[in-house]
């Protein structure tokens, strides 16, 4: 190698520095993005227990207002499931921003030293896209858009307990609507990363 290659010794610990808070910010994406979506699994588990133990323990008492706030809860639940969706998605772009600027420095760092072009698996022209449908961040928002769908379903079916009494009719409408809902949160979470 040649003296006149050599980075200075400033520089090779700037950019030692730059590659370490690059390093620990994508690091930081990818726990955040476990803690976001572990809040919601939470936050849906202990209100769907609370529901659950209301109609068990007296099923007599569920009335029209009950129904109306059930409805409500669950509407809150699925706009709480969304606020997560984008979450993720963002915590998606975070991590993918942070292997770009990686890669920039792992590209600087090829130019002035040529032998190192073989030593990274992941270049700039390699990086895995952003929007990646066999990705953990990917898993994790089709898993929160499932039960945040479900959510939906369940307050369409107990907004329409407060109009109309319970048939077929009324499940397939909250199903449809459940769906529908789980489509269109994935649908958000992949424009955000396109």
């Amino acid at each position: 190698m040649s003296s006149d290659k050599q980075l200075p010794v400033q520089l090779d610990e700037l950019i030692a520095a730059e590659y370490t808070y690059i390093a620990g910010t994508a690091n930081q994406a990818n726990e955040d993005r476990a803690r976001v979506s572990s809040f919601y699994l939470i936050a849906v588990g202990s209100l769907v227990a609370a529901l659950l133990g209301t109609q068990i323990f007296d099923p007599g008492t569920i009335t029209k207002s009950i129904n109306l706030i059930f409805s409500g809860v669950f509407i809150l639940l699925t706009l709480l499931g969304t606020s997560t969706v984008i979450q993720l998605a963002q915590l998606r772009a975070a991590w993918y921003e942070s292997m770009l600027a990686m890669n920039q420095l792992k590209d600087f760092m090829v130019s002035q030293h040529m032998e190192l072009a073989g030593a990274f698996r992941w270049t700039t022209n390699t990086l895995p896209a952003k929007f990646k449908t066999s990705s953990v961040s990917y898993y994790q928002a089709v898993e929160v858009a499932l039960i945040s769908g479900l959510m939906f379903g369940a307050a369409l079916f107990f907004l329409q307990q407060v109009f109309f009494a319970a048939n077929l009719l009324h499940w397939a409408v909250s199903a449809f609507g459940g769906l529908i809902a789980f489509f269109i949160q994935l649908d958000i979470y992949k424009r955000l990363l396109k």
